[in-house]
């Protein structure tokens, strides 16, 4: 009949692909959840462009395309290009399903004539889109995402009902890692639920060639490429770590000793804090005790994003919690937007007194995050975001030069990283256990009307005591 669409458009599933759409559309598409751990060029971004197409029409409403960041989501899914030479986007939407003028580059947004919306979107603006309800999200690349997106999203989706899909390659026993695990559990249950692992064995094309080769591997190690990569990108291994994460190998020491598991919070004892302070960015917050050993133990975390530094004193303040330290960046002597004091100064006509970490060239820093990593103990029920944050925390890799920079990559990993590097290059690991101060004073330098000095250590300065 003239004026209908068949849909998907121009592509079909392969074999492999069939199982996840079997999923989503039988029965309907309310409620479901997947998640699904595909090998490099399985085809998951052009398997989900082409189910959202199909989805849109099922049901009018809003469908997020997430990508970890809104630069990465215009390179590699609004402008990307597939095998073809087709743009992805004309493809899986092609002009007869869209409304006039129904295309908006500036925010990568297509509207349907039937009422829908199709938008690619940024894990690390997702609280910008407040307002919005969607029926249908899609988080690719998952593993390196900020997983607040999925806790800031999913009650939304509980409200009205609505689907989402994990799309991604491994990056280490992250929150990816457990999200894969627990889908997995509950798809044994519940049938709503859905998880594959599709290493490059099991993909292949109609005639039983591999969609990618063991030649086709065996050049990309000639090429360079790390067994590390090459076992995490195409075999989807777990154990493999993130390439480039900083921290991998003391992580993967602290777990094989037990130092990271239930270590609660102990009365008898007063607990520090540490701060990476932010408002558009995330405040994280971190809360330890010692250890008989000296080292710190993470007690407890909080993060979050677009809250003033009062509201957060509060906060802390609320938890029972007998605080005896709060060490705080260098740049707690800015102004707060639109008060014209310092957050020192907020701080303070609160009765909360920070301590002030000396600002470190980011790589010491993270020689003294390794340092406490080798120690240190967490409880894992209330800082596993926190842990998410160090084991996603990586260098940059330049793609030109086909290596990895000492720059770390500044997502949200960076800000609970710099929080426990904060607190790392404070921790005095001879103070007495109680956590009691026997601070002396050597050094002055002036914050206003109050002195930051401290005798102890030299790389924090006492701020209002």
């Amino acid at each position: 009949m003239a004026g209908e669409l068949n849909l998907p458009n121009e592509w079909e599933a392969r074999h492999y692909q069939t199982p996840l759409f079997n999923h989503m559309f039988q029965g309907g598409l309310e409620g479901k959840r997947a998640a699904e751990v595909w090998h490099r060029r399985g085809g998951k971004d052009s398997c989900c462009l082409n189910l959202s197409a199909v989805a849109s029409q099922m049901r009018v409403g809003t469908i997020w395309h997430m990508l970890p960041t809104l630069k990465q989501g215009r390179r590699v899914i609004w402008d990307g290009i597939d095998k073809y030479g087709r743009r992805m986007i004309d493809q899986a939407f092609p002009k007869e399903m869209r409304a006039a003028n129904g295309i908006n580059n500036a925010d990568m947004q297509l509207r349907f004539a039937n009422g829908s919306i199709y938008q690619v979107v940024g894990s690390d603006n997702y609280d910008s889109l407040v307002g919005t309800n969607p029926v249908g999200i899609i988080f690719s690349e998952w593993s390196i995402a900020d997983p607040a997106a999925w806790d800031y999203i999913r009650p939304i989706l509980a409200e009205n009902n609505g689907w989402a899909l994990f799309i991604y390659t491994p990056r280490g026993k992250n929150h990816g890692f457990k999200l894969h695990e627990s889908f997995e559990k509950l798809a044994a249950k519940n049938p709503k639920y859905h998880a594959s692992i599709l290493t490059v064995r099991d993909t292949t094309y109609p005639d039983g060639r591999p969609i990618i080769s063991e030649e086709i591997i065996q050049e990309e190690r000639e090429a360079g490429m790390s067994e590390e990569k090459i076992q995490q990108e195409f075999y989807c291994s777990w154990d493999a770590g993130l390439e480039g994460a900083f921290f991998s190998k003391e992580l993967a020491l602290a777990e094989k000793e037990g130092r990271i598991g239930d270590f609660p919070h102990n009365p008898a004892k007063t607990v520090q804090t540490a701060w990476d302070i932010g408002f558009r960015d995330k405040n994280c917050i971190g809360f330890t005790q010692r250890h008989e050993s000296g080292a710190p133990i993470f007690i407890d975390y909080m993060e979050g994003r677009n809250k003033s530094l009062i509201d957060w004193i509060r906060e802390v303040r609320s938890l029972p919690y007998d605080y005896d330290y709060h060490y705080g960046p260098h740049d707690l002597e800015q102004h707060e937007y639109g008060s014209g004091m310092t957050r020192i100064e907020i701080a303070q006509g609160l009765d909360f007194n920070f301590d002030v970490v000396e600002k470190l060239f980011v790589q010491d820093g993270i020689e003294q995050v390794r340092r406490m990593l080798r120690v240190g103990y967490f409880n894992r029920p209330l800082v596993e975001r926190m842990l998410d944050g160090l084991y996603s925390y990586r260098r940059e890799f330049d793609e030109r030069l086909n290596l990895f920079r000492d720059k770390p990559v500044h997502d949200w990993s960076s800000h609970p990283a710099d929080m426990v590097r904060y607190l790392s290059t404070a921790w005095d690991y001879d103070r007495p256990t109680s956590g009691i101060s026997n601070t002396r004073f050597r050094a002055v330098r002036s914050v206003g009307n109050n002195h930051l000095i401290n005798d102890q250590n030299p790389r924090v300065m006492r701020a209002g005591r």
